[in-house]
């Protein structure tokens, strides 16, 4: 686990990365070549979650060698199911990020929600949602391996 103090704010105690897939870290079922480069530190410091209904059938390919957990949504209701997922893991212990309006509840349950504002947009109930939002995926990354740059952000 990592500690976070964040002033006046909160202290962070965190564990999970749960990361949606298509539209997040990857375009068209292909991951993101920024991630491919990031993903293997953020695993050092965090286990992460790979989160995605598969729609183009490629994430177990894709995410091959990487050290992740990977979670195909089996129902139809993936609001209500990515949600679980990060209670079960313990919402207090989870960063979730997304772009999508099924990730809205995902990341409001998470202890720190970030959304994606990238190739696809970020639906706008999933960025009220959220405590921070990013253009890319490389700058959430980049926020979660820099912690000084997660504290400049939500500091008070």
């Amino acid at each position: 686990m990592k500690t976070i103090e964040i002033p006046y704010y909160k202290t962070l105690i965190l564990e999970h990365v749960v990361l949606d897939y298509n539209g997040t870290i990857a375009k068209d079922g292909v991951l993101k070549v920024e991630v491919k480069a990031l993903l293997p530190e953020l695993c050092e410091n965090y286990t992460v979650h790979i989160i995605t209904a598969d729609t183009f059938g490629s994430v177990k390919a894709q995410m091959e060698g990487f050290d992740v957990v990977i979670k195909v949504l089996q129902t139809d209701n993936h609001i209500a199911e990515k949600a679980a997922y990060v209670d079960v893991l313990g919402k207090e212990h989870c960063i979730a990020v997304g772009n999508g309006n099924n990730d809205a509840h995902m990341l409001q349950n998470a202890i720190l929600g970030i959304a994606i504002v990238g190739d696809e947009g970020c639906a706008t109930p999933t960025l009220l949602q959220s405590d921070i939002s990013c253009v890319n995926i490389a700058d959430v990354l980049g926020l979660l391996l820099n912690e000084k740059r997660l504290i400049a952000t939500l500091r008070k």
